[in-house]
């Protein structure tokens, strides 16, 4: 795999947006009941969904595994952790803005439009002004707080030996995948990858990944990729059979799509080191490549926010399937659109943010805050000589 830290590649931008598209696609079948079910019975759709689903569910553990592989070369930035938050804060407090208004302009009484705030009075503007404290986004707010510990976790990787660091690692990976993948019950302390100590692991496994490389991932990525999701599918399949049979092994049933199940982080590397072979020609598509995959994650900030993640289903579907028509087609026909009109919707919102953003930027350039977070950055440059 070919050294990290040298800027941002192109074939891996494409897989930042490759796990956002896979993202907006779970959301999709989440939101529209196209998986399967124990207390259901199946059908083309659904199995086509769950299969769907297995192949994307890599995409979160991809997002941080990125974020591993080039950040432990990377050093840490306050000033982008500011910039961070101001991300996420222009998402939560912008959307209900706009929702209101759209509301109070009676253009749109078709949509039931509602926000938290007009639902739970002065109470739901905790969740607009304090995003990361509230998990209005769970993914953002174990983003942020990951990257906040990016310079202990980059001073743990670079100074164990690669011996040491295979133990330590080791040892989290059993811990927080190993045990759990295997187990038929649910423990207390597992969230299911929807959290920090999770991102931690799989930050770290990209690290090492990064520093020491592995031989078996290099030669066999996309083999590991295809095998994992088709093994997390089958073993789904399988529970949900015995599920539907004899009612057992309800929780075990929902395992193979947790993100700390060790076959969704091995598919996760598998597609990482998939994507480190392919070739993209440096020109226009090359940039745009570069663009699309920084305003990415804008798209998730717009899709999850909290006014509209139970409601754009519903909204979208009553354009472009008003009949509510079911079937194969029917499924893959709001499947490509929800999942065109978030994306691009999105990576809209966001390049309209970043060049507010930039302006913004341009503007404080010269202000003592500015002047200040330019400072904290030079602590944790690698080229400065810090007390320690």
């Amino acid at each position: 795999m070919a050294e990290a830290g040298k800027g941002r590649r192109a074939n891996f931008e494409l897989l930042r947006i490759l796990a956002m598209i896979m993202v907006v696609i779970m959301h999709f079948l989440s939101h529209s009941g196209r998986l399967l079910s124990p207390g259901e019975s199946a059908d083309k759709v659904k199995i086509a969904g769950s299969l769907l689903e297995a192949f994307c569910l890599v995409a979160v553990n991809v997002y941080v595994l990125l974020s591993g592989y080039f950040g432990v070369r990377s050093s840490f930035k306050p000033s982008k952790a500011v910039g961070l938050l101001c991300r996420i804060w222009f998402y939560a407090l912008l959307i209900p803005l706009v929702l209101s208004a759209m509301k109070a302009s009676g253009l749109f009484p078709a949509w039931e439009i509602t926000t938290e705030m007009s639902e739970k009075g002065v109470y739901g503007l905790i969740q607009y002004f304090f995003p990361i404290e509230t998990e209005h986004y769970w993914f953002a707010t174990s983003y942020f707080m990951l990257y906040l510990l990016t310079p202990v976790l980059n001073a743990a990787a670079g100074s164990m030996s690669k011996r040491q660091f295979q133990i330590v690692l080791g040892g989290l990976l059993i811990l927080f995948s190993g045990i759990k993948s295997f187990s038929p019950v649910a423990f207390a302390f597992d969230n299911y990858g929807y959290d920090l100590p999770w991102f931690i692991c799989v930050y770290l496994t990209a690290a090492y990944l990064s520093l020491h490389g592995s031989e078996l991932f290099e030669k066999r990525g996309w083999y590991i990729y295809t095998g994992s999701c088709l093994a997390g599918f089958g073993i789904n399949a399988g529970m949900y059979v015995l599920c539907r049979r004899s009612g057992l092994f309800e929780y075990y049933f929902t395992v193979p799509y947790h993100y700390n199940f060790i076959l969704c982080l091995a598919g996760a590397v598998g597609l990482l080191y998939g994507f480190s072979g392919l070739s993209i020609k440096e020109g226009y598509l090359a940039r745009l490549i570069r663009r699309l995959g920084t305003l990415s994650f804008g798209v998730y900030l717009f899709h999850e926010h909290i006014d509209l993640r139970g409601r754009w289903y519903d909204w979208i579907c009553a354009w472009i399937n008003p009949q509510k028509e079911e079937g194969v087609l029917f499924f893959l026909w709001e499947l490509f659109f929800c999942t065109l009109i978030l994306f691009a919707g999105g990576i809209f919102i966001d390049w309209i943010r970043s060049i507010l953003f930039e302006r913004t930027g341009a503007f404080l350039g010269k202000t003592g805050l500015s002047l200040k977070l330019r400072k904290l950055d030079g602590y944790f440059a690698f080229d400065k000589e810090n007390d320690r």
